[in-house]
């Protein structure tokens, strides 16, 4: 049963411990809580580094999307690797080959509103998860309820009514993903009549704890990558 969200804990996005999994292969776990409040975690020096703002348009607003946009990349990746590996069958193998696709549409989308001022995409390692149908859908969960967390806590602050329309219209189909693999993971979609919203903070603490963000190339089984379906 998924828990509510009101304490922003991992076990909040990792309902069946995937993501835990990961962590417990990697040496350096214990670093993980130093969180954006360090200052020096790799998704949090990726996202939060300085950009250059677009014409009449704020500086926080390009901030904000390229949060989201590199919270993009992270799905993409995820979801492409998996399709490559090609080790899930049945419902979960579409429904990756779906959201994988919805995901790298969304990239282009937000690097299509930032042009650019959009951040590069980092390297990814998924430790292991992508390769087993229980991994890889234990940690869908979590991104999914991530990302749609993620979403609400940033939306309101977004000025531009253009790149506002995009962040809304990316974030009701996130909602979409978190139900469909919740189900498929035999997890109550919408436990709760509201859903509270995700701190920065909180977000970046939770994707440097997996350590799936690396300045190294990925290791991966892939030889071919997906197409864009958009």
């Amino acid at each position: 049963m998924a828990r509510p969200t009101d304490t922003f804990a991992l076990a909040d996005f990792d309902s069946h411990g995937a993501v835990g999994a990961a962590l417990e292969r990697l040496p350096t776990r214990a670093r993980f809580l130093r969180g954006a409040a360090g200052g020096a975690t790799v998704f949090g020096a990726l996202v939060l580094r300085p950009v250059v703002a677009a014409a009449q348009t704020s500086s926080g607003d390009i901030a904000i999307l390229n949060f989201a946009l590199t919270l993009e990349y992270l799905q993409a990746a995820f979801y492409s690797e998996a399709e490559r590996i090609g080790k899930l069958q049945g419902p979960l193998a579409e429904q990756a080959s779906v959201v994988g696709a919805h995901e790298r549409a969304h990239v282009a989308g937000f690097q299509a509103a930032l042009g650019s001022s959009a951040v590069k995409e980092p390297s990814f390692n998924f430790h292991g998860v992508t390769e087993q149908p229980d991994s890889f859908r234990a940690t869908a969960v979590a991104f999914e309820d991530l990302a749609v967390a993620a979403y609400k806590e940033q939306l309101p602050k977004i000025q531009s009514p253009k790149y506002l329309a995009t962040a809304v219209a990316i974030h009701s189909v996130e909602a979409r993903h978190a139900a469909w693999i919740r189900r498929l993971a035999n997890v109550v979609p919408a436990e709760h009549a509201f859903d509270d919203p995700l701190p920065n903070s909180k977000t970046v603490e939770i994707v440097n704890s997996t350590h799936f963000v690396t300045l190294q190339t990925p290791q991966t089984s892939a030889e071919r990558r997906p197409g864009f379906t958009g």
